[in-house]
């Protein structure tokens, strides 16, 4: 290791090391005591944009979207091995997640534009509508990608209006965890994937989402993508 190797301790990284997103909301009016606790103003800001009941900040769209499939298993509402539909022409990553969930792959020529459904679930990739009142019943995944209507950089969010999915998500998304319980003390119900939002990042969406319209075009659709059926990883994929 090198001589001028500097470490420090926990939480005790220089100011002019840290990403100022924490103080800049805080500069503009937006109160929080614990940096998580800005996580949570910014999944109730997308959710009452979106028209949804809850809002489950996730580390990307894809990962939402995959968590969605998780807790419709965990339920028995989706068995695993059974086919989902899915546009041909759409990002690979949800195709992938589909199989990493241990589902089977249909693919649709189909005409879309901002949002889609994993038919015959009711999960829908969102991920290139930005739009008030966006959500319409479901698991809706919303995108924070830099391309995105809201380009946090990395980001996605599940909106619900099932509160058991709300808590069941929000624990599954960091790592099994109970975030009102110190992981000292936390039994972990659940097993978890370590998906969740950085505060930094969330507090980069207040101030992005303050600055967007409630209106804003579809920023992709099926002509952004080309055919995936014909590419080598999922051609007779499902034998």
């Amino acid at each position: 290791m090198s001589k001028n190797f500097t470490s420090w301790p926990s939480g005790k990284l220089p100011k002019k090391f840290q990403r100022p997103e924490l103080d800049q909301i805080k500069a503009l009016g937006y109160n929080w005591e614990d940096p998580r606790d800005v996580v949570d103003i910014f999944e109730k800001k997308v959710a009452e944009f979106a028209g949804a009941k809850f809002g489950i900040a996730v580390d990307c769209c894809t990962h939402g979207v995959f968590l969605s499939m998780k807790y419709l298993q965990y339920t028995g509402a989706m068995t695993t091995g059974h086919y989902i539909t899915i546009p041909d022409r759409t990002y690979v990553s949800i195709a992938q997640q589909v199989i990493h969930a241990g589902m089977r792959i249909d693919f649709e020529d189909v005409a879309w534009s901002g949002v889609y459904q994993l038919k015959p679930f009711p999960i829908w990739d969102g991920a290139t509508r930005w739009r008030k009142g966006m959500y319409n019943g479901g698991f809706h995944v919303a995108s924070f990608q830099l391309k995105k209507r809201v380009p946090i950089g990395r980001g996605g969010m599940i909106l619900t209006n099932d509160a058991e999915a709300y808590r069941w998500l929000k624990k599954a998304s960091y790592d099994g965890r109970d975030l009102n319980v110190s992981q000292w003390e936390d039994d972990y119900e659940i097993m978890g994937w370590h998906y969740y939002m950085t505060p930094e990042d969330a507090a980069r969406g207040i101030m992005l989402m303050d600055q967007v319209g409630d209106v804003t075009e579809d920023c992709g659709d099926h002509n952004s993508y080309k055919p995936l059926s014909t590419r080598t990883i999922f051609r007779n994929l499902n034998g």
